[in-house]
């Protein structure tokens, strides 16, 4: 008897349905055009090799990386059976023994790092239900650092935050609230995507929607932080739960982070469409009830992490090359292309190196940090407590937005290290080069850790890769699970960044720091220097989300 993978599984059915639809017309989607960054980059630039590679350990490392890849088996396991991994949980402590756990297995040392505290918060389960004016169960997602409801029932008729404009008119409204469920957010007037709406709609309804959206919105726009005491005072006042809603412009996808102001009261992202419904129920004035459950524990102040990954270099162990991307994750889902992607990514490029190139001229370190989505905290924590790494550095890559292939680089503050970076790539086989745009120099930049070593004017590298509509579709999501992630882009991208180590632990010349002069990204008139590093938050004790 055959048997299938589930991967296998997965596949086939996903080709027949293709094929099905293909053969049906007016049955399968539109076609759509290929997104011009999935494609080779044309004419191809002078690194692309227009014959196979030389080099005996790259051949090695394509052999191991693309015929024997462990890529997709590690997502599965960590997203699946460990999943989210918010910064202090108890889930984050597991996922992090995990990865302690797979290194030793690869043959490879790695270590927690402690970089400070956090307050530690353990989701439990959680159930709401329309009652009246009748029956439904509702889709919500509780927020990280919710409060709860002791695990016991709880029901309340809803209402609607008073679009207030004063602390005032706050106070005057606020003994309402009493056994109530709040909606403290404006709804989505529809919950079809915008390409709906542009396709079918006549123009008049299409203008309509839109400025009666833009007129709610703004309506009710920061209503939770005019009174910075807001969530505080709606539990005072005996409100049972606050339900809010964030659209991310797809059906059924909503942005979820933690609770504001990590509130005691429970609070809930709630799915667009349940939401609209309760708001345009309370609004009628036609009685709507819901029932609430939840589970959660606040653990208080507990020791947070890094964890460190290590082959130590032959010949020049002082100098080190640096695989970079947050472990961390918001709760919506399992947190699979922020960033388990990037961490997987990382994770199987030092499993093939291992296996490939064992003894590196360079110290290769791996760095799984925690708190990235608080404020890069634990990349900022480990560039402060190891200034000999940031001495010593002769490249940071950093992954960090979502799972397509990797189609640009570039050489950060760094210009006289893009031809070094050329240079690299003209080694590897073109499967893996022919798709990427080499940048320009650029500024230290906010968004991910690679600015934790630009901050000192560290050279790191931001490996970018296509979107798959990363902002809209799982960027903190509710959706961000382990089907989106392309198992083949990720074994791409682990091939690739195990290259760029070998070549640059290999590079006979430290890389360059010479600074892009001036540095962009500053305001006009604005000078930026270097080191221009933030002090670490190093606990919760000021984070208001």
């Amino acid at each position: 008897m055959r048997t299938f993978s589930v991967f296998a599984l997965l596949l086939a059915a996903s080709a027949s349905v293709s094929a099905s639809a293909a053969a049906q017309p007016g049955r399968g989607p539109a076609p759509v055009a290929k997104n011009m960054q999935a494609l080779p980059v044309d004419p191809a630039p002078s690194y692309v090799r227009k014959d196979a590679p030389t080099d005996p350990v790259i051949l090695k490392l394509w052999e191991e990386g693309m015929q024997r890849s462990q890529a997709g088996r590690l997502a599965q396991q960590l997203l699946d059976s460990i999943g989210p991994r918010l910064t202090g949980s108890p889930n984050m402590n597991r996922a992090q023994d995990w990865l302690l756990a797979t290194y030793k297995q690869f043959g490879v040392s790695a270590r927690k790092e402690q970089y400070g505290t956090w307050n530690s918060w353990k989701r439990g389960v959680v159930f709401a239900q329309l009652t009246a004016p009748r029956v439904k169960a509702l889709e919500v997602n509780m927020l990280s650092w919710s409060g709860n409801t002791a695990g016991k029932w709880a029901e309340g008729a809803v209402v609607v935050v008073k679009p207030y404009q004063s602390p005032e008119e706050f106070a005057a409204w606020l003994p309402s609230v009493k056994g109530k469920i709040v909606l403290a957010s404006a709804p989505r007037l529809t919950c079809r995507p915008a390409s709906q709406m542009a396709e079918f709609a006549m123009t008049s309804t299409q203008l309509s929607l839109d400025s009666l959206q833009r007129d709610l919105s703004a309506t009710y726009q920061g209503v939770t932080q005019r009174v910075p005491t807001f969530y505080s005072d709606v539990k005072a006042a005996g409100a049972v739960a606050v339900f809010e809603s964030n659209y991310s412009q797809y059906p059924g996808v909503n942005k979820i982070f933690g609770s504001p102001r990590n509130a005691a009261l429970p609070t809930f992202d709630v799915g667009c469409e349940d939401y609209g419904m309760l708001f345009r129920l309370a609004q009628n004035q036609q009685g709507p009830k819901v029932r609430v459950m939840a589970e959660s524990e606040a653990l208080g102040d507990q020791p947070v992490f890094n964890v460190i990954a290590e082959i130590k270099g032959a010949t020049k162990p002082d100098e080190y090359v640096v695989l970079s991307a947050h472990f961390d994750s918001w709760e919506g889902h399992s947190g699979a292309t922020d960033n388990a992607t990037g961490s997987i990514t990382m994770m199987e490029a030092l499993r093939i190196l291992k296996a490939v190139y064992p003894k590196p001229s360079r110290t290769i370190l791996v760095g799984h940090w925690s708190g990235e989505e608080q404020g890069l905290n634990g990349s900022g924590s480990f560039t402060a407590d190891h200034p000999e790494v940031v001495k010593g550095l002769q490249f940071a890559f950093n992954q960090d937005n979502g799972t397509g292939r990797v189609v640009s680089t570039g050489p950060g503050l760094h210009p006289e290290n893009g031809p070094r970076l050329a240079q690299y790539m003209s080694q590897m086989p073109s499967q893996l080069t022919q798709y990427i745009r080499l940048s320009g120099p650029s500024g230290i930049g906010a968004g991910s850790d690679d600015a934790s070593f630009r901050c000192w004017g560290a050279p790191a590298v931001g490996l970018g890769a296509l979107s798959w509509d990363y902002s809209n579709s799982t960027w903190h999501t509710n959706r961000d699970a382990f089907d989106k992630i392309i198992v083949d882009d990720l074994k791409h991208n682990a091939t690739l960044t195990a290259m760029f180590v070998y070549l640059a632990s290999e590079d006979a010349e430290k890389s360059s720091r010479v600074l892009v002069d001036p540095i962009p990204g500053g305001r006009p008139g604005q000078v930026i220097t270097v080191p221009s590093c933030g002090k670490p938050q190093r606990d919760a004790s000021q984070y208001r989300r």
